[in-house]
């Protein structure tokens, strides 16, 4: 979160609302994102119902694993990042047309 917090300028520059998704609670959430500075919106997934229906729902851990996902306006998903390339919006950045240039 903190490193698409540090690039939400360039994902704004090219039109992306960010969104991060926890399965902890809403109040969780927002302590966390307070205490990291994130400014944009983090939603609870409190059931797992958003990261079954994409696919990023681990069962035997009871938990999601790590996925970004850019969604263009019509609704389609267009790049998937997962594992730890999902922590860096590098990809993402591309992907929405914008240099990474440091």
């Amino acid at each position: 979160m903190t490193a698409f917090q540090q690039n939400l300028a360039k994902l704004d520059a090219a039109g992306a609302q960010v969104l991060g998704v926890s399965m902890d609670s809403p109040y969780s959430n927002k302590a966390w994102a307070d205490s990291l500075g994130v400014t944009f919106p983090l939603l609870s997934d409190w059931n797992g119902d958003v990261t079954r229906l994409y696919g990023v729902y681990n069962e035997a851990e009871n938990a999601p694993r790590r996925a970004t996902f850019l969604i263009d306006e019509s609704g389609k998903v267009t790049s998937i990042q997962q594992g730890k390339e999902a922590v860096d919006p590098t990809r993402i950045i591309e992907a929405c047309g914008v240099g990474s240039g440091g």
